[in-house]
C-alpha cells in the first residue's frame, strides 16, 4: 500500500455528498472500452456503498443493438428511477439471442451504478451525478477482453470492435468525465478527469473486495 493509498470508502463518501441527479437517485456512469475492468470497479464501488445496486449495459444490449439502446433505457429505467419508483426491465440473453424470461428490479437506491460501453454517453449525462471512466486504452482493453472471453467469442469480438471505435467517434464519453480511474497491481488510483470540477485525485486500495479482474 503507497503512503498516501485511501480506501475505496472514500470514493463512496463523496458520490453520497453529491447532489441526486435522477430524482432522488445518484446515477453514477462506470464507463470505458470493453475489457477496461469496468465490472470488477463497479461492484467494488457498490459494495463500499454498502450493496449499492448495479445496472449492467450488457443486459440492456443485444446483438441486433450493441448501442442502439438509449430509448429503452429511457423508458424502463430512467422514468422510474426520476419518480422514485423501482425499475423493472428484462435482460437480455446473449446465449439465446432473446430479451427474457428473467426481468430484474432496480430500486431507487441513494446510489444506483450503470456500468459499460456507452454509459457515459450524451443522452444519459443530463441524469448523472458523476461520469467515471477505466483509463486503460483501447487496444490493451480489446486484448484483455478477447483473452478473457476466449476464442469461442472472437467473431464477436470482430464485429464488436468496429461498433465500439465507431461510437465513441460519434459520441465520445472520456472528455466528459469527471474522474478517470486507473487500475494498479495494489489498487485503483482516481484521478481528475478532463471534465472534473471539485474531485481530488485519490489513490485507492483494493481492500474492499478481491484481487481479481475482469
Amino acid at each position: 500500500m503507497t503512503a498516501h493509498a485511501t480506501p475505496l470508502s472514500r470514493v463512496a463518501a463523496e458520490l453520497l455528498r453529491l447532489p441526486p441527479s435522477c430524482g432522488p437517485v445518484r446515477l453514477v456512469a462506470v464507463d470505458g472500452h470493453a475489457g477496461s475492468g469496468k465490472s470488477t470497479f463497479a461492484d467494488r464501488l457498490a459494495d463500499a456503498l454498502g450493496g449499492a445496486p448495479v445496472l449492467r449495459l450488457d443486459d440492456i444490449a443485444s446483438h441486433d443493438a450493441l448501442f442502439d439502446w438509449t430509448e429503452r433505457l429511457r423508458r424502463q429505467v430512467i422514468v422510474p428511477l426520476s419518480r422514485g419508483e423501482s425499475a423493472h426491465y428484462e435482460t437480455y440473453d446473449w446465449h439465446a439471442r432473446r430479451f427474457g424470461p428473467r426481468s430484474r428490479t432496480l430500486p431507487p437506491a441513494p446510489v444506483v451504478l450503470v456500468e459499460g460501453v456507452g454509459a457515459g454517453r450524451r443522452a444519459l449525462r443530463p441524469f448523472l451525478t458523476r461520469l467515471l471512466w477505466m483509463e486503460l486504452p483501447q487496444g490493451d482493453s480489446w486484448a484483455r477482453g478477447r483473452h478473457r472471453d476466449g476464442a469461442v467469442q472472437s467473431d464477436f469480438w470482430d464485429g464488436w470492435e468496429p461498433a465500439e471505435r465507431r461510437h465513441f467517434t460519434e459520441d465520445p464519453s472520456r472528455p466528459f468525465a469527471q474522474s478517470l480511474v486507473r487500475q494498479w497491481r495494489e489498487g485503483y488510483e482516481v484521478l481528475r478527469g478532463p471534465n472534473a470540477t471539485a474531485a481530488q485525485s485519490q489513490t485507492v486500495t483494493q481492500g474492499d473486495g478481491p484481487s481479481a479482474v475482469r
